[in-house]
């Protein structure tokens, strides 16, 4: 259903389900032209044509790189025939009730239908409006460059008809989305609508925001994970130019200054005592020795049959989005206004409420742009601590993690060790055999504003994963078992949460039951593959990358392949190991089959990401913990792939379809994790079993 809202503008709403989701929230945001009824459904997606002919819809997920500003403008500028150029998609603030929850690839999904259903009414309604102006048949007018066009070539723009077309109830024309044969920007390569404020400085994330009064403010961290604050003597901190307030909070000791020199300079000027964390006597060693044991036993293989067994550890990963996490909050006795990058907006807001005291009615919290995520903003840690030390210093304050703090002190993709056993016998696979165990994160984990935040009294919080069921081989009996440790550390959702280790790992399995039985690993996978779509984009980057082609010594292909989402997609990489210990992805082919594909130069964009995050996590990048401290603390040590590391040459290949949309962006990190790992082993000559590999 679509919805007219009383306005002075054509202004329309569509709901939007809330089952791909557990968070909540809604109530559009309003402008001074939209004039929303009274009791209205507040669960929507909401379009207003503008007198100026700009076309705005407030969108209920966050911008956070992944491009799904540019890809609901293209539906809505599909379906209204209107420039993409006159679209804007702001960004919704927290709402009541709704979704309003970025996650788990499924935006697109979640807005094709009902973004596409909102503008075909909208472009009903105008154009019924344009035919009562014109006293001409609705069926002899026709649309593009968002105006509407009459047969002896009259124009009116939308802007000029919107008026009149607030006030249509039944319209004269079908407001039915269109067919996919007459899509002529859906599917089609498309520059993203904010790239040039993006690479011009234009566009605002949260540390570009200037808001009344908010002096910048820093946080002293303990140098252990939960270490805990016994005392401190601020005088000399106090004492130093352009210092605020010096607070305590449950993450440490915030100082709030006239600038961020002035804060890291009083920040330093602290002597703290700490006493250490829960976690003190544990190091990486202790950790692995302890996942290991964890691990449920494997069964009794079937008798007859030959084994192939292995064992994983996977690091952990901090998610490490390219800006730092920022927040900015101004609390009052009675309100709270919160401005940040969140992937989940209305639980933030009800944990900022709960956190100050206050009502969540009386929370707002505007949602800016991010610069990345990877599933680090569905927490909302800085945004907590940010409102707890305004409410401390009792002025707004502006509050900054430096890359270290998030290193160190936030959310991080849990370790995990995996167990296998392949049985086969007569040629093929008779049973397959994956148990596992991961950290997961302990009820008692109080330490920080963060943890408080996230784990509810008597609870346990498990970020850990869970062995693959999407049954993707005909690979006889399985049988899948997960135990895990529980740790008092800030775990999060990774991008691609428990794919990119658990199916990575089934990848080096399938390459090692081929050898195993003397098949090429492509051929092998084609035979065992249960899906015609995975078979065939398989087959597509096979043939891209000339699979099987003859390559020096140090030098090998490797692929896998992954099925979620709704989608499916392969990757072939190349690698140079003549250096072992310094090993460089030289070629990577990706192919996935996403439905339609609503914009494709996004899409692979996303693969292209999805490519550097698997080189990383597989070649260098993880965090130790040493005595209970992570030893990593920026860029310089947690060593994400550079431009040196990247891939030499990329392509991707979108398969077509006509189909409804499936998930994108966390698709392609458990393939090209596994055709990496595999294009090392074979390489090398190794059976490679803890990443990253350098650990």
């Amino acid at each position: 259903m679509v919805y007219s809202l009383a306005a002075s503008t054509l202004t329309i709403a569509a709901p939007l389900a809330c089952d791909t989701s557990p968070a909540q929230g809604s109530e559009p945001t309003r402008g001074p032209s939209d004039v929303l009824v009274t009791g209205a459904d507040a669960e929507m997606l909401v379009l207003e044509v503008t007198h100026a002919n700009r076309i705005v819809v407030r969108l209920p997920r966050v911008e956070v790189g992944q491009g799904i500003t540019t890809a609901v403008a293209m539906m809505i500028a599909e379906e209204l025939d209107a420039r993409l150029a006159d679209v804007d998609i702001p960004l919704a603030d927290a709402r009541t009730k709704g979704n309003q929850y970025t996650g788990g690839s499924n935006s697109v999904v979640s807005l094709y239908g009902p973004a596409r259903r909102l503008a075909a009414t909208a472009r009903a309604r105008l154009v019924t409006a344009a035919a009562r102006r014109w006293h001409l048949p609705a069926w002899s007018l026709r649309t593009g460059n968002t105006t509407v066009i009459a047969p002896d070539g009259r124009t009116a723009t939308f802007g000029s008809l919107s008026a009149s077309a607030a006030r249509i109830r039944r319209t004269a024309v079908s407001a039915e989305p269109k067919p996919a044969s007459r899509h002529k920007l859906i599917g089609r390569p498309t520059t993203r609508v904010d790239a040039r404020d993006i690479v011009t400085g234009k566009a605002q994330y949260t540390g570009d925001l200037s808001v009344a009064g908010a002096k910048p403010s820093v946080v002293a961290r303990p140098p252990t994970l939960g270490g805990r604050l016994v005392s401190v003597d601020d005088r000399a901190a106090r004492a130093l130019p352009g210092v605020h307030a010096v607070v305590k909070v449950p993450g440490g000791v915030a100082v709030v200054a006239e600038s961020f020199h002035h804060a890291f300079q009083a920040r330093d000027a602290l002597k703290i005592k700490w006493a250490p964390g829960p976690l003190a006597s544990l190091s990486d060693a202790q950790i692995r020795s302890r996942l290991k044991a964890a691990v449920p036993h494997l069964g009794s293989p079937p008798r007859g049959s030959t084994q192939v067994e292995a064992e994983f550890e996977f690091a952990f990963v901090s998610h490490a989005p390219m800006e730092v996490l920022t927040a900015i909050a101004d609390v009052r006795a009675h309100k709270a206004e919160i401005w940040f990058s969140s992937q989940t907006p209305t639980d933030a807001r009800d944990s900022i409420a709960s956190a100050t005291g206050l009502p969540a009615s009386a929370v707002t919290v505007h949602v800016l742009r991010g610069g990345g995520s990877f599933g680090r903003r569905l927490n909302f840690d800085a945004a907590i601590e940010a409102a707890l030390i305004s409410k401390a210093a009792k002025r707004p304050v502006k509050l900054m993690w430096s890359r270290n703090d998030d290193t160190r002190h936030g959310r991080m993709r849990p370790a995990t060790h995996h167990r296998f056993r392949a049985s086969h016998a007569d040629g093929r696979v008779v049973a397959f055999s994956h148990a596992m165990a991961g950290v997961g994160e302990s009820s008692g984990n109080k330490g920080t504003a963060s943890q408080a935040a996230f784990v509810r009294p008597g609870r346990v919080r498990t970020a850990g994963p869970r062995p693959s069921d999407s049954g993707l081989y005909n690979f006889g009996r399985i049988s899948r078992d997960a135990g895990g440790i529980e740790l008092a550390m800030p775990l999060g959702a990774w991008r691609s949460v428990d794919s990119g280790m658990v199916r990575a790992a089934e990848e080096i399995v399938v390459d090692e039951v081929a050898r195993s039985l003397g098949k090429d690993p492509v051929a092998f996978r084609r035979s065992t593959l249960r899906s015609k779509a995975v078979k065939a984009v398989l087959d597509k980057v096979a043939a891209a990358g000339s699979w099987g082609r003859a390559m020096p010594d140090g030098h090998a292909q490797g692929v896998a392949v992954h099925e979620e989402y709704g989608s499916c997609v392969a990757c072939l990489a190349e690698i140079d190991a003549t250096d072992p210990k310094h090993p460089r992805v030289t070629k990577v082919v990706m192919a996935a089959d996403v439905g339609t594909a609503v914009n494709p130069r996004g899409l692979e964009a996303q693969l292209m990401g999805t490519a550097v995050d698997g080189i990383s996590t597989v070649l260098q990048a993880g965090l130790h913990i040493d005595r209970g401290a992570v030893r990593e603390g920026s860029f310089a040590d947690f060593q994400w792939a550079r431009q040196r590391h990247a891939s030499l040459h990329f392509e991707a290949h979108i398969m077509p379809s006509t189909g409804e949309p499936g998930g994108a962006g966390e698709l392609g990190v458990p393939a090209a994790s596994g055709a990496v790992a595999n294009a090392y082993a074979r390489a090398t000559g190794t059976k490679p079993r803890r990443f990253p590999l350098n650990f």
